[in-house]
């Protein structure tokens, strides 16, 4: 390649990338009945109905009551006691009330926040990710354009807009994924597999991903664990929990061993990696919509946060769970998927 195409080429690369504003909808349709705006209306109302209590209690019916118990002579005081207890009853009940509306939209409200910075932050970092191999793209073009170039150069860049367009459909089809799993519309049938044999055989398929890293399939028990799985989406659950493992690594030589351990009814397929590792208020965290280890608002994060909010979707879509595990930093991190044994009837 001569200096003046390779001049060119740096000069764009060095380019930083400005963000762009794009909209994904994040809010989950919520109960009717859970909604703030009818929280704090009940709550409005609650304060108000034990305002209209006391007032015509205390104000009214008391007031009458005691004329009533003087013209019988007898004593106000005593026979008045049990009303009064009512009346703090009822009224503590409607603070009650209040106080649990306030809470409800306190917490709901500080959900929401968090979710938005959440997906602020997952914008920037799909933006970007969408973005990189699009300027990436547009830069060999113009390359092509401007100059002659020998055919291994020519080779040699084609290969890395291959690669760029890859990392674009592997990002968009991230997201359809998630829009059809949120929405359970995923097409295609149950397929009752041996579920040691479909890791072997993904692994395999997808050998030449994981170049340079140290893989391995266990099965102590020696036993075929048949199980009711959709293929595609299984394999999308794979391809996350590998790729995390690679990706979240700064290993010399990033290790995966998956195993299988049947416990009682109940399969454990364990990923355990010698990676970064996890603290242990990230193990739920983890698995959340967009979130990402670390700071909500930090640019710099890794991916999208939606890897892992996947895998939980998938695990749940097969009638299991995921539970992540580490002993800490640098520690390597477990991820295991539990699955029923006994067998189930898909829906």
């Amino acid at each position: 390649m001569n200096e003046r195409v390779a001049s060119h080429f740096l000069r764009k690369r060095q380019k930083s990338p400005k963000w762009v504003r794009s909209g994904l909808s994040t809010m989950s349709q919520s109960k009717w009945f859970l909604h703030p705006i009818l929280i704090f209306i009940f709550s409005i109302a609650a304060v108000a109905l034990s305002l209209i209590l006391y007032i015509y209690w205390y104000m009214e019916v008391s007031t009458g009551l005691k004329r009533v118990l003087e013209r019988a002579n007898l004593d106000p005081d005593k026979v008045l006691a049990s009303q009064t207890w009512v009346v703090i009853l009822v009224l503590s009940i409607l603070v009650g009330i209040i106080l649990m509306g306030i809470f409800i939209i306190f917490v709901y409200n500080h959900k929401t926040f968090q979710l938005y910075r959440l997906q602020r932050n997952f914008i920037s970092n799909f933006t970007h990710e969408l973005k990189t191999p699009v300027t990436s793209l547009k830069l060999y073009l113009e390359t092509f354009v401007k100059y002659e170039l020998p055919r291994e150069d020519q080779l040699r860049y084609i290969g890395y807009m291959l690669q760029d367009a890859d990392r674009l459909t592997h990002n968009i089809n991230r997201i359809l994924d998630l829009a059809k799993i949120e929405s359970r519309s995923y097409g295609g049938k149950f397929v009752r597999e041996d579920l040691v044999q479909e890791v072997e055989r993904f692994y395999e398929k997808n050998r030449h991903l994981f170049d340079g890293c140290e893989i391995h399939v266990h099965n102590p028990s020696g036993r075929s664990f048949s199980y009711s799985i959709r293929p595609a989406l299984f394999e999308i659950l794979l391809m996350n929990l590998f790729t995390n493992a690679v990706k979240y690594n700064e290993s010399e030589v990033p290790r995966l061993d998956i195993t299988f351990e049947p416990r009682g009814r109940r399969l454990h397929i364990r990923f355990e990696d010698n990676g970064i590792g996890l603290p242990k208020s990230e193990f739920r965290k983890v698995f959340r919509k967009f979130y990402q280890i670390g700071r909500s608002d930090d640019m710099s994060a890794k991916g999208t946060g939606l890897g892992l909010y996947l895998v939980e979707g998938i695990a749940r879509f097969h009638k299991g769970k995921m539970v992540a595990e580490s002993k800490g930093s640098g520690k390597g991190s477990v991820f295991s998927l539990i699955l029923p044994l006994k067998t189930y009837r898909p829906e």
